[in-house]
C-alpha cells in the first residue's frame, strides 16, 4: 500500500523528526502492508504551530468560500472512493462492499452536508439589543479511531474547516494510511496551507502532545472511555474545550406486538456490521420473556447469514476484528459470558480461519442484566440477548449500564416506541427500524461522552459565542 514517509504541515509532506516508525498489518492475513512515521511532541509542535499561523486568514474567509472548498473535498473524496474502499479493506479488514457503501459514502454525505450547511448557517443573529456573533473557537486537536477511520476524520475536520478553525489530525497507528489518503485528498482539493495538517503516531506520544499542546483551543477524540477520561482531565486542567465521542452499550429494545422477525434480524445485522467496532452497536437485544426463545431461534438463524472470510471477496460479510490485542479481547467476553452462565448459541472460541484475526459471530442467550457481557463494550461480533417482564423492567434494564450513547426500540406502533424511547437515556434511537442520519447530533449521554457530531449541533462545537450590545 502506499505510505508516505512524512507528516503533512503546512500544506506539504514533511520529513519526520524522528526516525521510530509504524506497521500497518493487514488483519486478514496479519500481513504487513505499509509503515509510517512514528511522531513526535516536536512533530506535533510544528503542526499546531502551522495551525495557528493559518488560523487568521481562515477564520476571516468568508463561509461561502469555505463551502466551496468543503465541496471541492467532497468531490475529491467521491472521485478517489475506490481508492479509499481498497485502503480501508486492507488496513481495517471490512468487506469491500461495506467498505465502499459506509465507510466511504457516508464521510461524502457528511462533506456534502456541511458544504451546504457552512454557506447557509446564522453566524450572527440580533438579540435584542445585541448583536451575537458565532467565531470559530481556533485550532483544533482531532483524534480520530481505528474503527471508521475516514468517518471519524471527516466528521470532526469538515465542521471544523465550516466554523472557520484549523485542524491537527492525529488518527490511530492501526489505520493511518487511510488518514494520508485523506491529507492528499485535502491538498487536491485546493484547502489553504496549514488549515488542515496531519501528525501519525501514537497515542501516549503524539495524541498526548496534542491534547496537552498551549495552542491547542480544542480538543475532539473520538475513542475508549478510558482513554476520554485522561483526555478529559487534561483540558480541564487548561480549561481548554473538549468534545468527546466515547463508549457505548447500546439496548436494542423489541416490544409486545412488534414485528419479531424483522426486528431481531435488523438487530443481529447492527451487530455484525463493521465486525462488531462500532461505538453504537447494538449489542443488547432485550426481548419479552415470552417470545425470548423465538428471538433467540431467529437470531441464530440470522446470525448464520454472517460467515467471516476474505474482505476483498464482495461476497463477504464478515471481516476480521483490527488487530490481536483486539481478537484476544473478544474472546476474553466470550470466555466470561460462557463462565458467567449465558448460553452459547452461536460461535464462541473457536477461530474459524487458520490466519487473520477472526472471530466466529457469536450469540449469547439467558443474558441477566449483570452480566459482564451485558455491561462492558465488547468491540467484537458478540450479540447478548436479555429477556424481560414489561415495559419498566425493560426501562430499567436498557438504561442499566454506564453508557448512553445509541439505542433502538421496535413496537407495533409509532406511538408507542416514541414513548419508551423519550424515557431512555441515551443520545440517538432508530424507531422501527429508523435509517441513519447525517444531519442528526449523534453524542451519548453519561459515560458514552460529551458533546455532539454531525449537522448543525456538530458545527455549534466548533463555535463560540460573542455578543456586543448596542
Amino acid at each position: 500500500m502506499k505510505a508516505h514517509d512524512g507528516m503533512y504541515i503546512g500544506g506539504e509532506w514533511r520529513p519526520a523528526a524522528g526516525t521510530g516508525r509504524i506497521e500497518v498489518v493487514n488483519p486478514a492475513d496479519e500481513q504487513v502492508i505499509g509503515s509510517v512515521p512514528a511522531g513526535s511532541a516536536e512533530d506535533v509542535d510544528a503542526a499546531v504551530r502551522a495551525a495557528r499561523a493559518a488560523f487568521p486568514g481562515w477564520a476571516a474567509t468568508a463561509p461561502a468560500e469555505r463551502a466551496a472548498l468543503i465541496g471541492a473535498l467532497r468531490d475529491v473524496l467521491a472521485a478517489r472512493k475506490g481508492e479509499f474502499a481498497e485502503t480501508i479493506t486492507a488496513e481495517l479488514g471490512s468487506p469491500l462492499g461495506f467498505a465502499e457503501a459506509v465507510h466511504v459514502g457516508a464521510p461524502i454525505a457528511v462533506a456534502s452536508s456541511y458544504a451546504e450547511l457552512a454557506g447557509s448557517y446564522a453566524f450572527e443573529e440580533r438579540v435584542g439589543n445585541s448583536t451575537v456573533f458565532m467565531e470559530p473557537v481556533g485550532v483544533v486537536g482531532a483524534i480520530t479511531p481505528w474503527n471508521y477511520p475516514l468517518h471519524q476524520v471527516v466528521a470532526k475536520v469538515a465542521p471544523a474547516l465550516a466554523a472557520g478553525c484549523t485542524v491537527v489530525l492525529k488518527p490511530a497507528e492501526d489505520t493511518p494510511l487511510t488518514a494520508q489518503l485523506f491529507a492528499e485528498a485535502v491538498h487536491e482539493a485546493g484547502v489553504p496551507a496549514g488549515v488542515f495538517n496531519l501528525v501519525t503516531g501514537t497515542g501516549p506520544v503524539a495524541g498526548q502532545a496534542l491534547a496537552e499542546h498551549d495552542g491547542v483551543d480544542l480538543v475532539s477524540f473520538t475513542g475508549s472511555t478510558a482513554v476520554g477520561k485522561k483526555i478529559g482531565a487534561i483540558a480541564g486542567a487548561a480549561v481548554k474545550r473538549v468534545a468527546l465521542e466515547l463508549g457505548g452499550k447500546s439496548a436494542n429494545v423489541i416490544l409486545p406486538g412488534a414485528d419479531l422477525a424483522k426486528a431481531v434480524a435488523a438487530g443481529v445485522g447492527h451487530v455484525m456490521n463493521n465486525t462488531g467496532q462500532s461505538c453504537n452497536a447494538l449489542t443488547r437485544m432485550l426481548v419479552h420473556r415470552d417470545q425470548h426463545e423465538e428471538a433467540v431461534a431467529l437470531a441464530a438463524v440470522a446470525v448464520a447469514g454472517y460467515p467471516s472470510g476474505d474482505p476483498r471477496d464482495r461476497a463477504t460479510r464478515l471481516g476480521p476484528v483490527v488487530n490481536a490485542t483486539q481478537r484476544d479481547r473478544v474472546r476474553s467476553y466470550i470466555h466470561k459470558g460462557v463462565s458467567e452462565g449465558a448460553r452459547l448459541v452461536a460461535g464462541g472460541l473457536d477461530a474459524p480461519h487458520e490466519r487473520g484475526y477472526f472471530i466466529a459471530p457469536t450469540v449469547f442467550a439467558d443474558v441477566t442484566p449483570e452480566m459482564t457481557i451485558a455491561q462492558e463494550e465488547i468491540f467484537g461480533p458478540v450479540l447478548a440477548i436479555l429477556p424481560y417482564e414489561d415495559h419498566d423492567d425493560a426501562l430499567r434494564i436498557a438504561n442499566g449500564t454506564v453508557y448512553g450513547l445509541g439505542g433502538a426500540v421496535w413496537a407495533a406502533d409509532e406511538e408507542t416506541a416514541v414513548a419508551f424511547a423519550r424515557r431512555m437515556d441515551t443520545g440517538q434511537v432508530d424507531i422501527n427500524g429508523g435509517r441513519f442520519n447525517v444531519l442528526a447530533p449523534f453524542g451519548g449521554y453519561k459515560q458514552s461522552g460529551v458533546g455532539r457530531e454531525l449537522g448543525a449541533h456538530g458545527l455549534g462545537e466548533y463555535l463560540q459565542t460573542k455578543s456586543l450590545q448596542f
